[in-house]
């Protein structure tokens, strides 16, 4: 996978050929969170080291920190509002999500935190291949200093660029002319989201049935070690196809762990779906405002041509208030003039920033929408590969066990 993603861009660019990157452990805790209340949590070793040549009899120093979920957690919100067009990778998940019967849904598990732990890593090799990410000075801050990385994202405004649900769920109703292949994309993450969803549940109550399927053959043992002990010239071979049988029966386990390996991996393009939709978000909130700032350009110059012309041509408040009330002096209509006409200069120069930031926009985000098909094309291609080769060994090994077993009944 590290292959694959520095290939991808130049090699110069690639933070992961100058830093080499790992979560290498996990480890619980206990302490007081921000309301002095007792808690237990997990924190995640992040390890770095220079792969830049050392000076001369000396070995690159390796740099260990210490860093919790939430942290991981508020380092991709600062990427996501701070990079807007990029689709930033995703979080493992926070509780575990489409478990088979038998695999525990506690987030403190050590088998999930385990799992947790590779994709945390994963992660934070994502954020160092990105051609534009991995140069952040604070993504550089959280994997090398232990203070200091938090404060810098206050400094950056996070909570003052972050767009309001409110806001957005607005712009997804009103805006007049979206743009159709945002649309589109929109609906493509939606579909991939239900598609993978769907794949992971079959593939949970395949690992169910499986499992059950497996350990049945352990009667198969049970029952042939017990005929063995009635039987004199038979009780070996049935004692050797008996054992076979207890094998087979308790490999499912170690077969269902590196399935959930897989399961992994397709989770991961579950949560890039809602990725994809949050930069067609950003993209709607653009639009959204720029189509307000037309529309308040046009009311102004209408407001100005009416006070220049003397004439009203729609019902208004205003209107009515000349009306009952009397006109406006000279001095008081060359004033809101002058006013109309500065407000008018300010919003031209208004909308034509946004204008430029939409096509800007628009431009970046469909370069790295593009990179990101690129990615999961090659990322899914290889994991569902994996996957049919993990089955085929796993049926190998159970017509195995059987050619096994028929050796030791004609042995009889």
């Amino acid at each position: 996978m590290l292959i694959h993603l520095c290939n991808s861009m130049s090699e110069d660019d690639c933070l992961l050929k100058k830093l080499e990157i790992s979560v290498s452990e996990a480890e619980k805790r206990t302490g007081k969170n921000a309301v002095n209340m007792q808690e237990t949590y997990t924190s995640y070793l992040v390890e770095t080291r220079s792969l830049e040549p050392p000076a001369e009899g000396q070995n690159s120093p390796l740099d260990a920190l210490w860093r919790r979920y939430s942290e991981f957690e508020l380092l991709r919100n600062y990427l996501s509002v701070s990079y807007p067009f990029v689709v930033v990778p995703p979080l493992p998940e926070k509780r575990a999500e489409f478990v088979w019967h038998k695999l525990s849904a506690d987030n403190m598990d050590p088998d999930f935190v385990e799992r947790r732990r590779i994709g945390l890593e994963n992660f934070l090799v994502r954020v160092a291949s990105h051609p534009m990410l991995c140069h952040d000075k604070i993504f550089h801050s959280f994997l090398t200093q232990e203070s200091g990385w938090k404060e810098a994202v206050n400094e950056a405004g996070l909570q003052m660029k972050t767009d309001s649900r409110l806001k957005a769920l607005n712009a997804t109703f009103r805006v007049k002319n979206p743009d159709k292949r945002f649309t589109e994309l929109k609906h493509y993450s939606d579909e991939v989201q239900s598609v993978i969803s769907h794949l992971l549940r079959v593939r949970a109550r395949v690992a169910d049935r499986l499992y059950g399927v497996y350990k049945v053959h352990g009667n198969y043992g049970r029952v042939f070690s017990e005929w063995s002990a009635i039987e004199k010239e038979m009780g070996d071979g049935l004692q050797s196809a008996g054992h076979h049988m207890d094998v087979y029966a308790a490999s499912i386990d170690d077969i269902l762990e590196e399935e959930e390996h897989y399961a992994d991996q397709l989770k991961e393009y579950l949560f890039y779906a809602e990725a994809l939709r949050a930069v067609c978000r950003k993209h709607e909130l653009m639009q959204y405002d720029l189509e307000m700032s037309a529309l308040d350009l046009a009311s102004k110059k209408q407001q100005s041509e009416e006070l220049a012309t003397g004439t009203i041509r729609t019902f208004s408040l205003k209107g009515m208030t000349s009306k009952l009330f009397g006109q406006e002096t000279p001095e008081q209509r060359e004033a809101k003039l002058k006013l109309l006409e500065e407000q008018i200069v300010e919003g031209e120069e208004q909308l034509k920033l946004r204008n430029v930031e939409s096509r800007e926009f628009v431009k970046n985000s469909w370069l790295e929408i593009e990179r990101f098909k690129e990615q999961k094309n090659r990322d899914l291609k290889e994991a569902l590969i994996s996957y049919a080769v993990m089955q085929i060994s796993m049926c190998k090994k159970g017509i195995q066990v059987w050619t096994n077993a028929k050796e030791c009944f004609s042995k009889m």
